[in-house]
């Protein structure tokens, strides 16, 4: 059995394709407020991947991103960074967000 590709810079960079990219905290209150206006928004474009990061202290990725609040949803296309939004706060902008990936 292979282990899972490790989720790096490089391998985000190098995916094709729209992609949604939220790194947050389990234990993170605005994550957890989020996540009902994430997964409704996500659901309307099947063709999106979404992947989760789980960052923190010690997490290198995050810091790649400047990530400093949570969550922070980060839009690629083709690996490129279109659009981010931190702390969303309602559906419609991330919707509009997705719909620049397509």
């Amino acid at each position: 059995m292979q282990p899972a590709t490790p989720i790096n810079r490089e391998f985000l960079d190098q995916l094709s394709g729209g992609v949604m990219v939220e790194f947050g905290a389990e234990w993170c209150g605005y994550c957890q407020a989020a996540q009902a206006i994430i997964k409704h928004a996500i659901a309307g474009y099947p063709d999106i991947k979404h992947i989760n990061i789980e960052d923190g202290k010690g997490q290198r990725l995050g810091r790649t991103y400047a990530i400093k609040l949570w969550p922070t949803l980060i839009f690629l296309k083709d690996g490129i960074e279109i659009e981010r939004i931190v702390r969303p706060s309602n559906q419609e902008v991330i919707t509009n967000a997705l719909a620049k990936l397509k």
